[in-house]
């Protein structure tokens, strides 16, 4: 049922392992280092058709410098960070209460509500498009950072509550009875009793939806256009127009678009871990 552990295999298959696994992660690594070479090419170098080779001279500084100052690089960051946080800090409350309350009270229609917020995840976005844009347009949201906050959280809280739901029902149950049996109202028990046990969790979550938001593409070129609320996966394609086919500096914006989730990941990445396997050993 299990997997046998890498210390109870053949020898054969040990050596295999440590072979095959570095070659695995520098495949998966590839086009990003790929990307990453092309950022500190000189325009020549795409020219000559020196596309792989080492580059013919270091131009990091300039080909990042055009960036950040011949671009709107800076305020499709700026966007990106004003859309994101927001919408991580939105739905993780949200699903934090939600998942209080589907974890920790019985009544009935409980399941049929966590069923709706776990429905929700299956339906494809693509079916969405039309109608969310035309609720924008009537809510005069269109094309604002505010209207893309709101329908990011309203898209997450469904994962999130799920998330949060299952996490709330391993927590030791006698700990929120006995709080009742000294008279602690239910927002304190929430507050002071499990929101602290939830710290794992919420940080594992947390750092999940920063990556999903950043990263979203679909929703930031349905429901925007132009700088004043594109975030960065959406702006980054002018320099298609900006620059034409200047590779070298399109592959300087992506590196710098994928550093935020990059460094968010490092930063969270013990309370992130700590969150995933909470529970699976005792």
């Amino acid at each position: 049922m299990f997997p046998t552990p890498l210390a109870k295999t053949s020898r054969t298959w040990q050596i295999s392992y440590q072979v095959l696994l570095p070659v695995m992660l520098i495949i998966w690594l590839l086009p990003l280092i790929a990307v990453a070479n092309f950022s500190i090419k000189p325009e020549s170098d795409f020219v000559n058709g020196n596309y792989w080779g080492i580059p013919s001279s270091f131009e990091a500084f300039s080909n990042y410098g055009r960036v950040f100052f011949e671009s709107n690089m800076p305020r499709y960051l700026w966007n990106s960070l004003f859309i994101t946080i927001p919408t991580v800090i939105g739905a993780v409350a949200l699903s934090a209460m939600a998942g209080f309350a589907l974890g920790v009270y019985k009544f009935k229609g409980n399941l049929l509500i966590f069923f709706i917020f776990i429905a929700g995840n299956f339906v494809p976005f693509q079916i969405l498009m039309v109608p969310v844009r035309d609720l924008t347009l009537s809510l005069n949201l269109y094309d604002t950072k505010t209207g893309l906050v709101l329908f990011h959280i309203a898209f997450q809280t469904g994962f999130c509550t799920l998330f949060m739901r299952n996490f709330i029902r391993a927590l030791p149950f006698p700990l929120i009875e006995a709080a009742r049996v000294e008279g602690i109202a239910e927002w304190k028990i929430f507050l002071y009793v499990v929101l602290p046990l939830m710290k794992p969790a919420l940080a594992a979550l947390a750092v999940l939806i920063f990556t999903f938001i950043w990263n979203d593409y679909f929703w930031a070129v349905v429901l925007t256009q132009g700088p004043d609320a594109q975030p960065v996966t959406a702006g980054i394609t002018e320099f298609n127009s900006q620059f034409r086919a200047a590779y070298h500096l399109m592959s300087a914006g992506s590196i710098v678009a994928a550093l935020p989730p990059v460094a968010m990941f490092f930063l969270m990445q013990k309370h992130f871990i700590a969150g995933l396997t909470l529970g699976a050993v005792k």
